[in-house]
């Protein structure tokens, strides 16, 4: 019964959410367990067991989290043009398995070779799954936003378990008396295997009830010719790891790369906008203002696997609230923590404030996100006046820096891929979404270059002059921040008048 669903069945649905909603969540709870949990670790294990120096270990990584976003774009595209959502999504679970396989067998030896699988899988799974959930609702649902809230909270779950259990166990300050000291990182590495294949496994055991949704754009062609583009997307997408594996192990690549992609995704985007009409494209401009902006927050964010990485490892103490926790752990999953037990909250003070016709509109509440980064960037900053005579400062000041940092995630992220879907047309849904995630490779590879001179200006330094170093670089990202959200919110009617009726 459940394949014969169509759209119009499913977006008809009773009650607040949508049964399919809750199967992709679990989907994508586990997926972002695996990805966060070894993105959490990249810059400690480079540093540690790579022997790379601070300033590499902070380019590699945002050119590692770069190219991930950067190929969510390529993947919307080919699940627009050729393989469908399902199909792409499962190819994508299929090259992470792989990758993170790899990096559990022998993570020093083969490590770009599993980053580089790792990178091309996460480029097909991660909008497609998006995109689906957009697809559960009708344009007008006013449904959409709550749903992508709880979405975000999947992800948020598998953040906060991932973020913590990696790196805490390749630290030690987890099952130690289990795992062998030398076993450790492959251990870590292996936990993120494991639940990415739980991850695909929830998906094809639950893609019946998706429907119409998702299915392959080439139905109308015959079998044969169909079979063969999917198959060269298959292995052009083999193929091109090689490459990948070269541009992230050279960051000077990488740098070209970048100059690329996106000059090229906004051309293919002017050229698709030949076919939409004046309206169409007045909001797809809007998109972009969302998107450019975005690119901003995430590269002060995303200091998070890079900067405040090696901060958490050499200037904070290990206990929050009296309770003893690895710093690193706390700096990879706090966020998530505070995400989880306060979107609905946030949520709930959306639909009180629009009762009384007094909710800021979408633009606002992003440039509200960029203040609240500003003071959680703020109080990071402030830790060095907490610092001992070795440089180590309070964790639990560095926590609730990112409980501030929290609620501007909360009125940018999740409200960001609803409105991706809102402001696109239909044919170009997955591809906008990968420009949205392509806008967070950009955000990725400035955080790598922010990370990088913070990095710099610390090299030889002691333990104190490196805290005082990074304290007063996240003072100069909280100003920046504060710049951006103040702009956003002088230019929201001009952004509102684009976006038309869309809220």
């Amino acid at each position: 019964m459940e394949q014969k669903l169509t759209i119009e069945q499913i977006q008809n649905f009773k009650g607040k959410y949508p049964k399919q909603l809750w199967y992709l969540f679990f989907s994508e709870m586990w997926e972002r367990f695996s990805f966060y949990g070894m993105r959490g670790m990249l810059v400690i294990f480079m540093v540690n067991q790579l022997m790379m120096n601070d300033e590499v270990a902070n380019l590699q990584y945002g050119a590692t989290q770069a190219f991930v976003y950067a190929f969510t774009f390529v993947g919307g595209l080919f699940a627009d043009k050729i393989l469908g959502y399902r199909k792409s999504l499962f190819w994508g679970g299929i090259l992470m398995i792989v990758g993170s396989v790899i990096l559990a067998i022998d993570p020093k030896q083969f490590f770009f070779i599993g980053i580089g699988f790792t990178i091309i899988g996460t480029g097909f799974f991660k909008p497609n799954i998006s995109t689906m959930v957009g697809k559960l609702y009708k344009d007008d649902d006013n449904r959409r936003d709550a749903g992508f809230s709880l979405f975000y909270a999947g992800v948020n779950l598998g953040a906060l378990i991932g973020g913590y259990l990696c790196i805490a166990v390749a630290n030690g300050n987890m099952l130690s008396s289990i795992v062998p000291l030398h076993l450790r990182w492959n251990v870590a590495f292996g936990f993120a295997s494991i639940v990415m294949i739980i991850s695909l496994l929830t998906f094809v055991q639950t893609q019946k009830s998706l429907g119409e949704i998702g299915l392959s754009p080439l139905l109308d062609l015959e079998s044969s010719k169909k079979k063969t583009y999917e198959y060269l997307t298959y292995i052009g997408s083999i193929l091109v790891i090689p490459v990948i594996i070269l541009l992230v192990s050279n960051s000077k690549y990488t740098d070209i790369f970048m100059y690329i992609i996106g000059p090229c995704s906004l051309l293919y985007l002017l050229y698709e906008m030949k076919n939409f009409s004046l309206k169409e494209n007045k909001k797809l401009i809007a998109a972009l203002v969302f998107i450019l902006f975005s690119i901003v927050f995430w590269a002060f964010f995303e200091q998070s696997g890079g900067s405040l990485s090696l901060f958490a490892a050499s200037n904070l103490e290990n206990t929050v609230l009296g309770i003893k926790l690895d710093p690193n752990g706390v700096n990879n999953s706090a966020n998530s923590l505070f995400v989880i037990a306060f979107a609905a909250l946030v949520g709930l003070v959306w639909l009180w404030m629009s009762k009384r016709k007094i909710e800021p509109n979408t633009v606002v509440k992003f440039g509200l996100g960029f203040l609240f980064l500003a003071g959680g960037f703020w109080i990071f900053y402030y830790t060095k006046f907490f610092a001992d005579a070795n440089g180590i400062t309070s964790l639990d000041l560095f926590t609730f820096g990112w409980f501030v940092i929290t609620f501007g995630e909360l009125c940018l992220s999740p409200i960001g891929m609803s409105i991706m879907t809102k402001l696109s047309p239909a044919k170009l849904q997955a591809v906008m979404m990968g420009m949205w995630f392509l806008a967070s490779a950009y955000g990725q590879y400035f955080a790598g270059l922010l990370g990088a001179n913070i990095a710099v200006a610390s090299e030889n330094a002691t333990n104190v002059e490196k805290l005082m170093v990074y304290a007063d670089g996240y003072k100069q990202l909280a100003i920046y921040a504060l710049i951006a959200g103040l702009l956003l919110i002088v230019i929201s009617p001009w952004v509102k008048k684009l976006m038309q009726e869309v809220k």
